[in-house]
């Protein structure tokens, strides 16, 4: 069985993977003072908790604030392991371990790995630390584990297509769908997805409407399976899906961690439909009960008679009964909420929740599949019968920490694999976001050219006097040499942002307040400086929420009508660092709709081939100019 090796490998790729990160978060975050730590926004202290409550599984919560660094940004994310610590002077510090449940500015609430909530959580100032999150790792392991071990069974099969051993089969269907509001395209994915035995494919590049097109074959799923599960790698993807399947009328259950706190999210999610449910107060009464029961059976001392002990063991006894009541009670009612629903919706790792152990899946739908790492996509599949996969692998790739696993293939996720081997894959080839001139450039680079603007975007411009859609501005020989962070390593370039400031001047004096504008960059720390500029200047801070400083990973999935990229690199070494991933440029070229400035040194970064394409385009299509026109206005 020498297919079988790809797994091994995959293995002992993701083994490497798992001792880089461990090193990297110990070398990062463990061995920083504390005032170092929450400088750099990987400590929260003090931090002062203002409720405290029980959630479902008796688990306990607290919700609190910090009192420093008020505003200031932060690395704590939803779903991320924490340690709560009372540090006492001259005594063993407390500490409990939990998950973030949310993070809201300054307030943050944490689901504690305990049933009970202690005294020294109330009232006290508290530290809240990251912890290394193994519990992913420890998921993917074991799916990949349950993939190698498989034999004569359905996980078996689904290997051995992904694998190219055999090929995906689909059935003839007897009435094929054509959705009005669909395009072709996206009329035959729905009908692939409609009629696969086993895998299915959806390639989704920028604005073809991939969502749109997930939307309605898991609408039409649902006609016919019981419940779907509906799985991505991140919270803001399987939120989407979720108020868009709901949307579309379907009853959705939300599993997991919420990573935005909206309104619409909160009430599909599994824990507001239990607490809304009418029997759910009377199982927080019991919890509470049950507390204060075990509270009072831990204030006798410890020297008391026979009685007293009985007293004891019997109030233990009470509560130990009272908590189990509830949690039959609760049990039920979950398994109730769970089986009524069309559509169960989680992250990759979360499709392996407790309260999803007595539940099959017919269908798993993967979305934004390019983002995941293979072993991460594995965990979903091995829980059905049925795989869609959908997403584009010419977008952002997945993290990868260590540079061997890198080499040995870490970073090539499953859909990439599959649309490789496979021989059919649905291409939705009409994009609804972007004039065509913007569309141009990605589609020769990446899509083969079968790409179409749709009528309705395909010469959409802004109402300006220059309205040329795509811009290059040249700033080689200029002198605007980059800047590298001494601490972070990131690079910067003042000089680039001041030529996008001038551009910015004379386009605002023709746009009106509906004109969205996003202002992107590659490098973090020139993102940052350009913020810092950015509402600094009375001449640009008018424009208020109508601009949008943000990195090209935060921008996925975001669009804008006008899109200035801030490029960075300028050495006289042609070094573009990780501006040599293609796919992240990628992204950041098809979030603009009307017109794309992109802002670079041609000297350093025409050195690879990718952007000496780019600029070649420009010349034919729009319109190169140097930054000298801006320097002297």
């Amino acid at each position: 069985m020498n297919h079988l090796k790809e797994i091994e490998s995959l293995i002992e790729t993701l083994q490497i993977e798992k001792e880089e990160d461990f090193i990297q978060f110990k070398q990062f975050v463990q061995s920083l003072p504390l005032h170092k730590k929450k400088e750099k926004g990987l400590c929260w202290a003090p931090f002062i908790v203002n409720k405290t409550g029980y959630t479902y599984g008796e688990r306990a919560y607290i919700i609190g604030e910090r009192t420093q660094q008020l505003n200031e940004s932060h690395q704590f994310r939803s779903g991320m392991p924490v340690n709560v610590v009372l540090n006492r002077e001259g005594k063993e510090p407390k500490e409990e371990s939990g998950i973030i449940k949310y993070v809201h500015k300054n307030r943050m609430k944490i689901v504690l790995n305990s049933n009970d909530i202690y005294d020294w959580l109330k009232g006290n100032s508290l530290t809240i630390d990251l912890l290394f999150d193994e519990r992913t790792y420890l998921e993917m392991e074991k799916a990949l584990q349950l993939v190698l071990k498989a034999k004569g069974d359905r996980l078996a099969e689904l290997r051995d297509i992904f694998l190219g051993k055999k090929q995906a089969q689909f059935r003839a269907l007897n009435h094929e769908v054509e959705i009005p509001h669909l395009n072709p395209s996206q009329n035959k994915a729905v009908n692939q997805v409609l009629s696969s035995y086993d895998v299915s494919i959806i390639h989704g590049p920028p604005g073809t409407g991939k969502t749109t097109t997930l939307v309605q074959a898991i609408r039409l799923l649902c006609q016919t399976e019981k419940t779907v599960l509906v799985t991505a790698p991140s919270n803001a993807a399987v939120d989407l899906l979720a108020e868009k399947l709901h949307q579309n009328g379907l009853k959705v259950v939300r599993i997991g961690n919420v990573s935005r706190v909206d309104e619409s999210i909160i009430n599909l999610t599994l824990e507001n439909q239990l607490a809304l449910h009418p029997d759910y107060k009377n199982i927080k009464k019991i919890r509470i009960q049950a507390a204060e029961t075990r509270r009072k059976a831990k204030k006798f001392k410890r020297s008391f008679d026979a009685a007293a002990r009985q007293e004891r063991r019997d109030l233990f006894k009470e509560a130990g009964d009272l908590s189990a009541w509830a949690r039959d009670v609760e049990d039920r009612l979950i398994e109730q909420i769970i089986y009524d629903a069309n559509v169960v919706c989680a992250t990759l790792v979360n499709t392996v929740h407790s309260v999803l152990e007595n539940f099959d899946f017919k269908t798993v739908v993967i979305d934004e599949a390019a983002q995941a790492l293979e072993p991460a996509t594995w965990i979903p599949i091995s829980r059905a019968s049925k795989v869609v996969l959908a997403g584009d692998p010419f977008q952002l790739p997945p993290t990868v920490k260590s540079n061997k696993a890198m080499k040995e293939g870490l970073n090539i996720t499953l859909l990439e694999k599959a649309i490789q081997r496979f021989e059919k894959v649905s291409l939705l080839n009409v994009q609804y976001r972007m004039n065509e001139v913007i569309m141009g450039f990605s589609n020769q680079e990446f899509y083969d050219n079968q790409l179409l603007a749709d009528i309705s975007v395909e010469h959409w411009k802004l109402d300006v006097e220059d309205n040329t859609p795509l811009e290059f501005i040249d700033t080689a020989g200029c002198g605007f040499d980059e800047k590298v962070h001494p601490e972070s390593g990131s690079k910067w370039n003042p000089d680039e942002f001041q030529i996008l400031q001038e551009h910015l001047y004379l386009l605002k004096k023709q746009i009106d307040e509906t004109v969205s504008i996003g202002i992107i960059s590659p490098y973090r720390e020139q993102v940052e400086w350009m913020n810092q500029l950015f509402y600094e200047d009375p001449n640009l801070i008018e424009l208020g929420e109508q601009v949008s400083i943000q990195t090209i990973d935060a921008f996925q999935g975001q669009e804008r009508d006008i899109i200035y990229i801030s490029l960075v690199r300028s050495n006289t070494k042609g070094d573009i660092g990780f501006l040599s991933d293609k796919r992240r440029m990628n992204v950041a070229m098809t979030r603009a709709k009307k017109k794309l400035i992109v802002i670079g040194d041609s000297a350093t970064i025409a050195q690879h081939p990718f952007y000496d394409h780019f600029i070649q385009y420009v010349e034919q299509k729009g319109t190169y100019r140097t930054a000298w026109e801006f320097m002297y206005q």
